[in-house]
């Protein structure tokens, strides 16, 4: 049985979405402030989160980059009252898998709790358990692991899809809306800051000079390209 940790202050949305997710089969867990759903999440093994952003003595951004640090790679859905984009930016960019705002229907919900298990047991059935060198990097899709000349580098969920992502359509022109259809698996409309700091990131990773890449390259006014080694 899947088990879902909803973290989430209001007692009444709390039970609400508690009692239809488990008369949909799934295990229930819950927690009413920041701190009790950091501890929870880290010390078992939930297939999803449910986390709300406005928590007591814990914002869910906090919540969700303390967790990634950890290399957690939990999927983490965040609830929250606010809908401006930059709030989406700040979520996506703090580890988040997708965002939900209230008020939401329950078919929402559980559309975007089933996309998001399933897209990680794809991404898990897929993964290669022979360690991929890309440029600077060797990354284990398995154990999702990164070295860098035989040091561990922290890297999100959402770097490993997005290397992923780009390892099978190597030498193609990726949009950002591609990247985020596909990595994030709905339909957000895309900045430049969102995709362009995720791939920031990884170039600082897997480039010998970030500032001139030559491994995952800009195709200006289209996207980007990995090119083969």
């Amino acid at each position: 049985m899947k088990q879902i940790l909803i973290v989430e202050d209001e007692p009444d949305m709390q039970s609400g979405i508690k009692d239809n997710l488990e008369f949909e089969g799934y295990e229930v867990d819950t927690a009413s402030d920041g701190k009790e759903g950091l501890v929870k999440i880290l010390s078992n093994n939930y297939d999803l989160v449910l986390l709300d952003v406005m928590l007591p003595l814990m914002s869910g951004f906090d919540v969700c980059k303390k967790v990634r640090h950890e290399n957690n790679d939990t999927p983490i859905i965040f609830l929250t009252a606010k809908g401006e984009e930059i709030d989406k930016v700040i979520g996506l960019e703090s580890g988040g898998d997708d965002y939900l705002t209230k008020p939401f229907s329950l078919r929402e919900l559980l559309a975007r709790v089933k996309a998001v298990m399933r897209r990680t047991e794809k991404s898990s059935g897929q993964a290669n358990s022979q360690k991929t060198e890309i440029g600077r990097l060797s990354v284990d899709f398995e154990t999702f692991t990164a070295h860098v000349d035989g040091d561990v580098v922290k890297m999100t969920s959402k770097e490993f899809e997005i290397l992923q992502y780009f390892l099978k359509h190597k030498n193609a022109t990726i949009s950002r809306d591609s990247l985020l259809d596909n990595v994030w698996g709905y339909d957000f409309q895309p900045t430049a800051r969102t995709i362009d700091n995720f791939i920031l990131k990884l170039r600082q990773k897997i480039e010998d000079n970030p500032n001139d890449p030559q491994i995952i390259i800009t195709v200006h006014g289209m996207g980007y390209r990995m090119v083969s080694s």
